[in-house]
């Protein structure tokens, strides 16, 4: 297994590399390189203390791959990568309930708020056949920002990141094309994945707090 070190590296010339390749419209190197910077994250948490947190965290970071490469490749296979997407939100939910159940209800009406806005936004520019499709996936991760947020910390600010990711591929796709679009998805994204994963180390941490007896912090 490669150091963190390594990986981090790994990491940075990939996605570095893929930014090129949509740069240039490179879409071979685009798909090579576009699914490795997630990869190099389960790899590092491959490294830490199992946990079901880890395991569900893991698991949205495969299925984000998946959609990754399904959505690299040059057809059209929005539905299939929106349906693993839909499965990778799904985890990370089942993730953070692991951490509290406690109802949030400021959170819960901030992510219905989110959530709600975004898909009146994209349903009044017509959707089509996307429609439950996207509906369907608007309450996933609705859902998902709503425990999140539960959560605090940094899992709480991979999940805005990812969401704001989430939007602007919707905003570019249903609403309005703008040049950015792809740089600016790809680059919250990562860094939504990336907070997302660090807070395995955070639940980790007071897991291990909880067990000897001291206090944890109330974020994860």
């Amino acid at each position: 297994m490669p150091r963190p070190s390594h990986l981090i590296l790994i990491a940075f010339a990939t996605a570095a590399l893929y930014l090129y390749a949509v740069a240039s419209d490179n879409a071979a190197l685009g798909l090579l390189s576009k699914p490795i910077p997630v990869l190099a994250l389960i790899a590092w948490l491959s490294t830490k203390p199992v946990s079901r947190y880890r395991h569900w965290i893991m698991l949205g970071l495969a299925f984000s791959v998946l959609g990754d490469i399904l959505l690299a490749i040059p057809q059209d296979l929005f539905v299939f990568g929106l349906a693993a997407f839909l499965c990778a939100h799904l985890a990370y939910l089942r993730g953070y309930c692991t951490l509290t159940l406690r109802p949030a209800y400021p959170a819960l009406a901030a992510a219905l708020l989110i959530g709600g806005g975004l898909f009146s936004l994209l349903a009044s520019h017509g959707l089509g056949e996307l429609l439950i499709p996207v509906a369907l996936y608007a309450l996933a991760i609705g859902a998902m920002l709503w425990r999140a947020l539960a959560c605090g910390g940094v899992a709480a600010l991979g999940a805005c990141a990812f969401v704001f990711s989430d939007s602007l591929i919707g905003i570019d796709r249903f609403v309005s094309p703008f040049a950015a679009a792809q740089y600016l998805i790809i680059l919250f994204y990562w860094l939504g994945q990336w907070l997302i994963a660090a807070s395995v180390d955070r639940a980790t941490r007071n897991e291990v707090l909880t067990q000897s007896g001291a206090r944890a912090p109330q974020s994860c």
